[in-house]
């Protein structure tokens, strides 16, 4: 009889990583035994001395399982070098790594226990860790375009919301109530204090709010600004502690920040559609419900090579849309907030597709219908509920490599047209549930807010009514 071929002998590495100073290296048996303390640098030579440390003394052929933390951009020649090596690399979360080393070193914290902490990870939680693969030349490019764009919008929308905040200062009666458009932008760079514009006339700011919408908007725009304008001197006056002059400088710098901003993001989201369809030649990404332009790329990119996850439910999973196990005695908790782990890019994504397949796909619309209408969750949670199972298709729509098709509730495919009139008859949500699930508010709860909101985008605020509140009644007096 021949002999069974025994598995390769290993070794565990724990790397904690350091930013500014040497990485801490500890080096374990398979059995937990200590080897060897060290540290090195992101350098050749230094990792090829801990690689030797690390092998000294082991049979031929073992292989070392590296195990770090994602320690911002320290992570990647670690990991670069050991794969490349032949070696196991296992990048793990940091609330983990933290809560391994609170129960092994309650009162005591320092990099070498870090390390330690680290190399015992296989030991604790082996079936938890997941060997890190490292994307290929295309897979690369896009997860960084993906991830520029990603931080270029956030940059880009704090710039609005500061340009708004300083132009309620200038007028409070501002009329931007909703986005921010071209014809806004072109108003406030010229002329955000209110004086100035004022003094322009009205043909000139109807001229320059027609040109920049594109003829989309005109004279009611301009007599917005003029009436917030005129509303702002009223109220201020000549006052010093209102600058204009300053306040309009300031709003004038944002947008020219703004504009730069938009301008890089161009650039870069034209690079992703690129490798976007380099790495998904077929598209099946934007075959998906909700995937568009945005959303495919970063499925794609964050995902990978679907392989590397179980199935559907693992995605999940690691998306952070499965909820939080509350098991105890002969209690099973349902309904318990979801885990929230894993990149929240990916999430919010998938959060904002499942708002959209909800109203394209049959099956999903019956899954948001029923969170609403029959489990009494708002339209947030009946996303997210949504979203999960939007994570598990993405899934098997990339695992098997086939577009995804629409179905009715029968699993029949349908096309675009019926699978609307399918929601429109049966998974509506009627409006009555949806007011009954977004009102949270008590009877006889005194009023947080003066004036209700604008009835279209541009109107000042209207005042609240001055009739009085009827007083709530007390059904135990």
């Amino acid at each position: 009889m021949e002999q069974e071929e025994q598995p390769p002998s290993r070794r565990l590495v724990g790397i904690d990583l350091g930013i500014a100073s040497r990485h801490s290296v500890r080096v374990l048996e398979a059995d937990g035994r200590l080897v060897c303390r060290t540290s090195c640098v992101p350098a050749t030579e230094s990792l090829m001395l801990t690689e030797q440390a690390a092998l000294a003394g082991a049979p031929v052929g073992t292989r070392l399982a590296v195990v770090f933390e994602p320690t911002g951009p320290a992570w990647l020649p670690i990991a670069v070098f050991f794969a490349r090596r032949g070696h196991d690399v296992y990048r793990v979360s940091s609330a983990k790594a933290a809560d391994l080393r609170r129960f092994l070193r309650r009162h005591a914290k320092s990099n070498g226990i870090d390390a330690e902490t680290l190399a015992r990870m296989p030991l604790a939680d082996p079936g938890g860790l997941q060997q890190l693969e490292l994307p290929g030349a295309d897979a690369a490019a896009l997860d960084r375009r993906v991830r520029a764009c990603a931080r270029l919008t956030s940059a880009a929308s704090k710039h609005k919301v500061r340009i708004k905040d300083l132009v309620r200062q200038l007028m409070p009666m501002t009329p931007l109530t909703g986005d921010i458009g071209k014809a806004d932008l072109a108003v406030l760079e010229r002329y955000a204090d209110p004086r100035i514009l004022l003094a322009a006339g009205a043909a000139e700011l109807i001229r320059l709010i027609t040109s920049a919408s594109g003829y989309q908007q005109g004279k009611e725009r301009a007599l917005q600004w003029r009436a917030a304008a005129s509303a702002a001197l009223d109220l201020y006056g000549d006052h010093p502690a209102v600058p204009f002059a300053e306040l309009a400088a300031e709003v004038a710098t944002e947008i020219r920040l703004l504009r730069a901003l938009q301008a890089e993001l161009a650039v870069h989201a034209a690079a992703r559609e690129q490798h976007y369809r380099q790495a998904d030649p077929s598209q099946l990404a934007r075959s998906l419900p909700g995937f568009a332009e945005i959303g495919a790329p970063v499925l794609v990119a964050v995902m990978g090579r679907p392989g590397r996850f179980r199935s559907g439910a693992r995605f999940k999973s690691f998306a952070g849309l499965a909820p939080r196990a509350s098991e105890t005695g002969e209690t099973d908790r349902k309904g318990t907030p979801m885990s929230k782990a894993g990149p929240s890019l990916l999430r919010s994504v998938l959060f904002q597709a499942a708002d959209t397949a909800r109203r394209q796909d049959p099956q999903l619309a019956r899954i948001y219908y029923q969170q609403m209408t029959e489990r009494g969750a708002t339209h947030l949670k009946a996303c997210c509920v949504v979203a999960g199972h939007l994570a598990e298709r993405a899934w098997t729509v990339m695992h098997r490599g086939m577009p995804y098709a629409i179905c009715d509730n029968n699993g029949n495919p349908v096309t675009a047209a019926e699978a609307k009139r399918i929601i429109a008859d049966r998974w509506t949500v009627p409006e009555e549930v949806r007011k009954r699930r977004r009102s949270r508010k008590i009877a006889g709860r005194a009023p947080q807010a003066a004036t209700t909101g604008p009835d279209r985008r541009g109107d000042p605020p209207r005042p609240r009514s001055s009739r009085p509140r009827p007083k709530a009644v007390n059904p135990t007096t």
